[in-house]
């Protein structure tokens, strides 16, 4: 990992070298996407099963072989030992009932003049969660995207699933069916998004589209976009660790290397206000990368984009994570509420010794779709709220029109709006 320390006087400028990733659209992938999402839309379920065969390596004749059901869903769970359903149900229970306190309610209020002014929440009508199935089987990511839009009251959760080589995963299933996903079809990449964003005719077209994926995955979601809409284009995984040297080594070793077996370009941060402590931490990786079998994955994340941080005391090392503006951030110090104050951006803040970043992941209950890549500067978690939607109310009251009718005509005369202008006065008594 690259040492850095914040009294250098080059510490700006290796920060900012540190930091960067190439998010530049590729060419070559948005022109295939483009392709595909054009077939899709013309073609329909015929394009779909042809991509799929392509590209998963199934053979599909009919878009039935691509559909599951709530039999088939609830079947998978059945399927499962007992430790892994009830594994399951907790987690889904547990984030059931933090989105539940995220829910919008309506509401109104009148002015002096009787009239009414309000917001109404409304939850989206069909949404289309997309759940990569490649090289690994995301069970969490499940329900972190199918059960906000549960508890929001969507009625219809359309969930998307790869199958490369017909190959389907009990655990995701199950999870679909726990969380409440309505019907899956197993289709990935860029058709998938498509047929979402689009409609064929079997699947339905969605309001919302949420959920990771590929490159090609990435660049479908920002060509619908505004057809429908999305969560997030997210980048690679992060971690920032700020730790007081109160917690164990290992603790910490085991965090960094938490969001460096994600792939190769993901990035584990540390900083610490002691050299020795840095040093310790570092020699506890070194032992204990022996043991884990994604090393290779690990060694080159922490190789590419890995750094340890070695700052003057905390009030700095708060400065820097607002600046690094991390998608996890784990406060590893005595009294993490106070430093909490200090954090302006970050999409999740674990507070204390205990708290590891993949309890986040799996089970504590906040969403683990968060704002990577510098973005948590503008931008929140997935959660209830992403999918309702707000309507503004309102009703003006005869005595209402008469003082709001003569403002709205002097401001439409000033911008040559005849119309807007008279539509107000033809309401006023005199």
């Amino acid at each position: 990992m690259k040492k850095l320390d914040t009294q250098s006087p080059d510490f700006q400028a290796e920060l900012k070298t540190l930091l960067a990733f190439e998010t530049a659209q590729n060419p070559e992938i948005d022109r295939i996407v483009a392709d595909i999402c054009a077939d899709v839309q013309k073609r329909g379920d015929a394009a779909l099963i042809e991509y799929t065969n392509r590209f998963d390596g199934t053979s599909a004749q009919t878009i039935d072989d691509l559909i599951l059901t709530q039999d088939d869903l609830q079947s998978a769970f059945e399927r499962l030992p007992e430790n892994i359903q009830t594994a399951l149900k907790t987690a889904a229970r547990r984030v059931e009932s933090y989105h539940e306190h995220q829910k919008m309610e309506s509401w109104t209020y009148e002015d002096e003049d009787g009239t009414l002014l309000g917001q109404q929440i409304t939850p989206l009508d069909r949404v289309g969660i997309y759940v990569p199935g490649g090289k690994a089987a995301y069970p969490s990511s499940v329900i972190m995207n199918a059960m906000p839009a549960h508890v929001a009251g969507v009625k219809e959760i359309i969930m998307v699933v790869p199958t490369p080589k017909g190959e389907r995963n009990d655990i995701v299933l199950a999870a679909a069916f726990v969380a409440g996903v309505t019907k899956v079809f197993t289709v990935g990449g860029a058709q998938a998004v498509a047929a979402l964003a689009y409609g064929t005719e079997s699947v339905p077209q969605v309001d919302k589209i949420t959920g990771p994926g590929n490159a090609f995955v990435a660049a479908a979601k920002r060509r619908v976009f505004g057809v429908v809409g999305i969560d997030m284009v997210a980048g690679p995984s992060e971690i920032l660790v700020i730790a007081d040297g109160t917690t164990p080594a290992d603790w910490v070793a085991m965090d960094l290397f938490s969001q460096a077996e994600h792939d190769e370009i993901a990035q584990a941060i540390l900083i610490g206000t002691s050299q020795a402590y840095l040093d310790e931490v570092q020699t506890a990786m070194n032992r204990l990368i022996e043991t884990m079998p994604r090393r290779a994955i690990i060694e080159a994340s922490l190789g590419n984009r890995g750094a340890m941080i070695l700052a003057k005391d905390l009030d700095e090392a708060c400065e820097i994570a607002n600046y690094i503006s991390p998608e996890h951030l784990e406060l590893s110090v005595e009294n993490p509420q106070e430093w909490a104050k200090k954090i302006r951006h970050a999409g999740a803040i674990f507070m204390g010794r205990y708290t590891s970043e993949s309890l986040g992941d799996y089970c504590a209950g906040p969403n683990h779709v968060l704002p990577t890549s510098r973005t948590a500067r503008f931008s929140s978690p997935l959660g209830t709220y992403d999918f309702q939607k707000r309507s503004s109310l309102i009703q003006v009251s005869e005595q209402g029109a008469q003082k709001l009718g003569k403002t709205a005509s002097v401001l439409a005369h000033g911008e040559s709006l005849t119309a807007h202008a008279r539509a107000a006065e033809f309401r006023l008594k005199d």
